[in-house]
This record gives C-alpha cells, sequence and structure tokens, in this order.
C-alpha cells in the first residue's frame, strides 16, 4: 500500500500541502483531482524524494520511501522529462538499466513497451521528431520500461488523440490487475470517473473529498432532475429540505435532505403546468468536484504547516 500520512509543504507563505493524507492500495487506481495550483504535484514530487516534505511522511509496503523503494517506483512527469535529441529505443533501454535491468533484457523491455503503446515504428526516430501525442506514449513507457512496484503519473493522458487514451487506459488497467497501486492526476474527469476505483479531490493544498465516485455521490445526499417547460422562478422553494443545484429552465437539479419528501416536489411540479421528466439522478465526478471545491465548502480556518 502507498501511504500519504499527514504529508505538509509549504513556500514561504504558501502552504502547498495542508496535512495531506490518503492511500493507494495494491492493484488500485486512483484518481488525484484538483485545479492548477492545488498541490498534487507538489505531492507527486515529495513521494518521489524530489521535493522534501516539512512535516509527515510517504510509505510503501508500511516503510518510509527510500532511495531504493524509489527506484522501484514508476514516474511520468507532467513536463516531457525526456533526452529531446536521443533515439526511443535507446533512452528507452538507458532508463531500464538505470533501474537495474540487464541491458539485454532492457532492450527487450523497450521494444514490448513501444509495440504496446503504438510507437514501435519510430523507435529509431530522435524524441524531437516525434509529434507531442507520440512523447507523451514515449513518456509513459520510460515510466514502465522497468516493471515497476508504483506507477506515479501526473497528467498522462494531457495530449493523447483518443486512440492513444484508450492504449494508455488499457495499459493502466492491466498494471492494475497485476497487483500495482497506480495513482495518476488529471483534469479529464471523465476519464477519472471511468477508470479509477477510488479518486481524491485536493483544493488549495487540503484533500477535501474522498473515496470511491459512488461513496461520493451517497454523501451528496438524494437529487432529482425535473423538466417543467412552464415552471414560474422558486415554484420549489418552499419545500422543505429541498435546496437546488441547477436552475437551468426547463431543467432544475435538486438535492433532496434524508426527510425529504420527492412526492411533495412531484406535486408542486405537476401544479406549474407540463411535466416532462422527472427522475433520480446520481451527480457526475465533474459536478461533485466543483461541489468540494466551491468557496462554500471551503475550510473556514486554516492552520499553520
Amino acid at each position: 500500500m502507498l501511504e500519504f500520512d499527514d504529508v505538509a509543504k509549504r513556500y514561504g507563505a504558501t502552504i502547498a500541502l495542508h496535512g495531506l493524507s490518503f492511500a493507494v492500495k495494491p492493484g488500485e487506481m486512483f484518481g488525484f483531482v484538483g485545479a492548477n495550483g492545488a498541490g498534487k504535484t507538489t505531492a507527486m514530487r515529495i513521494a518521489l524524494g524530489v521535493l522534501a516534505a516539512d512535516r509527515g511522511e510517504v510509505r510503501w509496503a508500511g516503510s518510509p520511501v527510500d532511495l531504493a523503494a524509489r527506484q522501484r517506483f514508476g514516474y511520468m512527469p507532467e513536463e516531457r522529462g525526456l533526452y529531446p535529441k536521443m533515439r526511443v529505443g535507446e533512452q528507452l533501454a538507458y532508463f531500464a538499466q538505470l533501474h537495474g535491468l540487464s541491458p539485454a533484457a532492457a532492450v527487450r523491455s523497450a521494444q514490448e513497451w513501444t509495440e504496446r503503446l503504438g510507437v514501435a515504428a519510430r523507435r529509431d526516430d530522435p524524441v524531437e521528431k516525434l509529434s507531442l501525442g507520440n512523447q507523451q506514449r514515449v513518456q509513459l513507457a520510460a515510466a514502465l520500461v522497468y516493471d515497476p512496484e508504483v506507477l506515479i503519473l501526473d497528467e498522462p493522458f494531457s495530449g493523447l488523440d483518443p486512440v492513444g487514451v484508450d492504449a494508455l487506459a488499457e495499459v493502466l488497467v492491466a498494471k492494475c490487475r497485476e497487483g500495482v497501486p497506480v495513482i495518476f492526476s488529471s483534469h479529464q474527469l471523465e476519464l477519472v470517473e471511468r477508470l479509477c476505483g477510488s479518486v481524491g479531490i485536493i483544493n488549495s493544498g487540503q484533500l477535501v473529498a474522498s473515496g470511491s465516485v459512488e461513496d461520493l455521490r451517497n454523501r451528496s445526499g438524494r437529487r432529482l432532475r425535473v423538466v417543467v417547460p412552464d415552471a414560474q422562478p422558486g415554484w420549489a422553494d418552499s419545500i422543505q429540505g429541498v435546496r437546488p443545484i441547477s436552475q437551468q429552465p426547463p431543467e432544475y437539479i435538486f438535492e433532496l435532505s434524508e426527510d425529504a419528501d420527492d412526492q411533495a416536489v412531484l406535486a408542486a411540479a405537476v401544479l406549474t403546468g407540463r411535466l416532462e421528466h422527472f427522475s433520480r439522478v446520481a451527480p457526475t465526478l465533474t459536478e461533485l468536484f466543483r461541489e468540494a471545491v466551491s468557496p462554500e465548502a471551503a475550510p473556514t480556518e486554516r492552520q499553520p504547516a
């Protein structure tokens, strides 16, 4: 298990991470989501030893992560971490040898991963001659070529076309099936929702929500989608325990408290005139994210890290 335990980091007066704690189980895919500057990359760099935490620690298999453990971590930075003038195959074999593979095994692994990720035809080309999407594929191959025990990927889907997204998703699912914990950050929340067994939403250095998407949905309460073309503004305001989440006539989304009566919403909708739609609705991860990072959901006070 990969564990972040009370990890804190500040840069002068700026708090980058504020007591970050979460865990990624073996074989689990964890989606790490947040706005730009929320702290995702800082957390990943601390796990890799690129940055030192001011407080807390990162553990792998119950022990604090040290240099030997990091040698078994596969890391894909958001920025390109490749040598632009070095040939793809040579570069991948070089990275594999840095992580302990023999020269022959490194060459075989480089061949395997360029084939699996669709860049085998560019194996003898320098990286700078590749498109941005193919560079992204090579960057991922560099994280996989030495068969890591943990994968930490920063915006791995950025710049990929739909075929590339599918190829990468297939690889990540396969690694999870092998028992590898995978953590990746992404602004493409529909992909996170589709792929990840659990997610963590970070806002201004604090983890504001975590768990499976289904767990987060259950915590958000019951929701109704109502379509009433002839409704007057405020038609549901007097119904107890009903909070509007989205009002874009003729469509209305409401959140209901535990004791709220959905039939009262139905009756009020019928009284407005023509009712076109009435159903329970599950929030998307995008909606859950927006609510989790909204100013209303933010902590009222922040203690020093």
